[in-house]
């Protein structure tokens, strides 16, 4: 299940994505239209410029920092929320062995998951901030 901090950071990437080239956004206007708390987005927003997808000006404003059509949906959530998979054991990025269980190989839940992830993935890494 996606995190609360997860969907704000989805919609804030998406306002911005509809800037035009060299347009900013305070913080505050950007938390209007997505209808978010301010103090909840701004630390979002700082996370965000801190790990380079976003630039901001003195003036306040922010910008993403690149293409639209280059950040994906999997690409936010990962940076927020973590993995996809439902189990460290079905994960591509952050895999490790369940302690409960005795043969990762054999495991029939994990063959089920693995394809879940898979299927979740393909879609989530297909859309992006230009398409959704």
């Amino acid at each position: 299940m996606l995190s609360r901090r997860a969907k704000y950071t989805i919609r804030a990437m998406q306002e911005l994505a509809t800037l035009k080239p060299g347009e900013t956004l305070q913080a505050t206007e950007l938390a209007e239209r997505i209808k978010g708390p301010l103090h909840f987005l701004e630390g979002i927003l700082l996370e965000l410029r801190r790990e380079g997808w976003l630039q901001s000006k003195r003036s306040g404003g922010y910008a993403l920092n690149k293409p639209a059509d280059m950040i994906s949906m999997a690409d936010i959530i990962r940076l927020i929320d973590g993995p996809l998979a439902l189990t460290s054991c079905a994960s591509r990025t952050a895999y490790a062995r369940c302690d409960d269980c005795p043969t990762p190989d054999d495991c029939q839940l994990r063959v089920i998951l693995l394809a879940a992830r898979d299927a979740v993935a393909k879609v989530l890494e297909e859309s992006t901030l230009a398409k959704p």
